[in-house]
């Protein structure tokens, strides 16, 4: 019986504490206190001793004035008055100094912890997943003052309201002292003000759906404008003007968002006026009363009426925007860890015990293929079937869209098939170690990275002898581009900017690095595109030289090179729908025949056939 009572009594208490944790400021105080507990130690000691002095100064003044009224010495108050005094001046910038080093560390903690988040899968689903695009989008630039100030400036916001809050309610503790009645009615007047605006929005969120998702597209414009990358496009399509124009519309849209969610509604102001006053006429009547009247000496009034006074503070402060603003992205932070995790898992299959090895060349099958991309209902592969023999190599034509550049992810592992398996010497890839499948990849994309780094580093990130990295430049056609310690980077130091045919044979001596380093499947998604027609045809006569024993898969849209490959696949809506050699298919006089004609249409040989008809 006793223990049902207790149950019923303790589980609304335990519901509260789990909602309160829930809640995104408990969540913005709990992370301080995890980036540095030291430093938020010391800093809510602060908020508190700042908060307890103008109550103490209001009691010591009260002394003072009392014993000059009686004659009585000076000394004792007067240092008690000057020291508290001094801490009230020196303690503001003391915490100010320390806000801002929380409020550093404090980012530096959570961008920490968004990096974990986006490196750790072993997939790409949590990148590409429009679920968390918003919340990635608040939590990756939450710090850069684009829509509020950043954290170092705005835990001194915070601290701030804290603080005045805290005087008030001490200001009004003070008034026990005088009637136990007057501080309900000051505390409680000036705590009305926080429900009677709540209609006003001054504590809602301002970080709601639609106001994150203003954010981002004022951000996306402000990067059209500052990056370097669409700066060519946008002047020479004359969009200066355009961006700008568009940035400010959609900057504006934001902060009228931002200021409905925050701005004062006349009703709730003449209420919170209406109950303030009346109780400040109460409290105030009754201490000038009792003055004149004689029940209350001039420092004791002193000390009530300035402690009245300072009750003032409690609707001033609190948890203000600043910590909605500075709440909103921690909690997106920390809102996306097990949602990232889940979207980037790749599970092994049912029933796998322990990773297989994987080794050599081997062959390459894929069995009824299917794949949607997280988010979405259309397949972008249906049932596709595909073998590259050990050691030959398969070209992929097809329309953009066709599901080509989603296979090579497949291939790669960075996603798994939602139907289907892809094989390797007869194992499911599932069964295989994630990066010890990937380190027997070696693979160029459309979209390769350029790292700011010096040559060398670019060639061989995990490193390699020097000798090694000079052979790959030379197979991809880039001997003597630059000294292997120079940044390929204008904003460095003797640093360089490539070309756009450069930089694809430094990606392409990146893949060679690899094969030389043991990898037994080479993946090419359009791996020569920037380069022209001669250049390509001789890149890839180096590349297959190269890669002879490798398992090679070739995505491109320029027959000169594809017809090379040992097979040809011909991909249309997810499927493959032809496949053989270049004669078989011209012979075969379908799809594939159909493509080749068009793009060769615009060249007198069929060998400089470049223009990208497929695109």
């Amino acid at each position: 019986m006793i223990g049902g009572i207790i149950a019923i009594v303790t589980l609304p208490a335990q519901q509260n504490v789990g909602r309160l944790r829930q809640r995104q400021e408990w969540q913005f105080f709990a992370t301080t206190f995890r980036a540095r507990p030291g430093l938020a130690g010391l800093w809510w000691a602060i908020v508190l001793l700042r908060g307890a002095l103008p109550a103490g100064f209001a009691v010591v003044m009260g002394w003072l004035i009392g014993a000059i009224d009686d004659g009585a010495p000076l000394t004792a108050p007067l240092v008690v008055t000057g020291v508290i005094f001094l801490g009230m001046q020196v303690l503001g910038p003391i915490h100010m100094a320390l806000s801002r080093n929380l409020g550093d560390q404090t980012a530096a903690w959570l961008y920490d912890r968004l990096t974990d988040y986006c490196l750790e899968p072993p997939g790409l689903g949590h990148l590409e997943s429009p679920e968390l695009a918003a919340d990635q989008a608040a939590a990756r630039d939450f710090d850069l003052g684009q829509s509020a100030p950043p954290l170092r400036l705005a835990m001194g916001f915070i601290a701030d309201g804290i603080v005045s809050f805290v005087s008030g309610v001490a200001c009004a503790l003070v008034l026990f002292g005088y009637a136990w009645w007057a501080p309900p009615i000051l505390a409680g007047c000036w705590l009305a003000t926080h429900w009677l605006l709540r209609e006003s929005g001054v504590w809602r969120d301002r970080n709601t759906d639609v106001v994150r998702r203003a954010q981002q597209e004022a951000e996306y414009h402000y990067r059209l404008a500052v990056d370097p990358a669409p700066a060519k496009e946008i002047r020479l399509f004359g969009l200066a003007d355009w961006v700008l124009n568009r940035f400010v519309l959609r900057r504006r849209r934001l902060h009228e968002l931002q200021f409905e969610a925050t701005r004062l509604r006349e009703r709730s102001v003449l209420a919170s006026l209406a109950v303030v006053l009346a109780g400040n006429l109460i409290v105030f009547g009754a201490i000038g009363r009792d003055l004149v009247g004689g029940g209350l000496a001039l420092g004791a009034a002193v000390t009530f009426a300035q402690a009245a006074i300072g009750a003032v503070a409690i609707a001033f402060g609190g948890l203000n925007w600043s910590l909605d603003s500075a709440a909103a992205p921690v909690a997106a932070v920390l809102r996306l860890h097990a949602p990232m995790m889940a979207a980037g898992a790749l599970p092994g299959p049912p029933g796998s015990l322990t990773p297989q090895p994987v080794s050599g060349s081997g062959e390459l099958r894929l069995r009824g293929v299917t794949f949607s991309y997280p988010g979405t209902d259309t397949p972008v592969l249906r049932s596709l079937d595909l073998t590259v023999p050990a050691g030959s190599s398969v070209a992929i034509v097809g329309r953009n869209g066709a599901g080509k550049t989603t296979l090579a992810k497949l291939i790669c592992r960075l996603y798994d098939p939602d139907e289907g398996s892809i094989e390797y010497d007869g194992v499911d890839i599932r069964q295989f170690d994630v990066r010890q499948w990937r380190e027997h990849i070696s693979a160029v994309f459309q979209d390769y990275i350029r790292f700011e780094w010096p040559l060398r580093d670019n060639v061989a990130p995990t490193g390699a002898p020097d000798s090694a990295v000079s052979a790959a430049l030379a197979a991809a056609g880039a001997h003597g581009l630059a000294d292997l310690d120079t940044v390929l980077a204008k904003g460095y130091p003797g640093g360089i900017d490539l070309s756009g045919g450069q930089w694809q044979r430094v990606a392409l001596a990146r893949t060679l690095v690899a094969v030389r380093g043991g990898a037994g499947v080479v993946l090419l998604d359009e791996p020569t595109a920037q380069l022209d027609a001669r250049g390509e045809l001789e890149i890839f006569s180096r590349v297959l030289a190269e890669t002879r024993g490798c398992t090679t898969v070739l995505i491109s849209h320029r027959f000169s090179t594809v017809r090379m490959a040992d097979l040809i696949c011909v991909v249309e809506d997810g499927a493959v729908v032809e496949a053989g050699s270049h004669d078989e298919l011209m012979r075969a006089n379908g799809r594939y025949r159909t493509m080749f004609d068009l793009q060769a249409q615009r060249f007198d040989d069929p060998q400089e056939a470049g223009d990208d008809v497929l695109a």
